[in-house]
């Protein structure tokens, strides 16, 4: 059996398995899942505000309306994830 599909093999190293770089991979997987939803979030919701009727290209304003959308969507969600995180780290200290 290979593990549902995992990219670690059956059996191993001789059954032992390294928990360091598991938990690096699954670190990294979840990274690219939040990277990948962020992205996609973005697109909607910037699309949804900015582009009135979808054509083969987008004329000057709509343009501008997508990077100004994109750049505050960013700023937003980098002020929340380091508020976010900042928690985390005073729970972590009241431990």
């Amino acid at each position: 059996m290979d593990g549902f599909g995992s990219d670690f093999p059956a059996g191993g190293s001789g059954g032992k398995v390294d928990t360091g770089t598991i938990m690096e991979q699954v670190k990294v997987q979840i990274a690219v899942a939040n990277a990948q939803e962020l992205l996609q979030r973005m697109t909607d919701k910037c699309f949804k505000k900015c582009i009135g009727k979808p054509g083969s290209t987008l004329d000057n304003s709509e343009q501008k309306c997508i990077a100004m959308c994109m750049d505050r969507y960013m700023d937003a969600w980098n002020t929340v994830s380091r508020t976010y995180n900042s928690r985390l780290q005073k729970e972590r200290a009241r431990m």
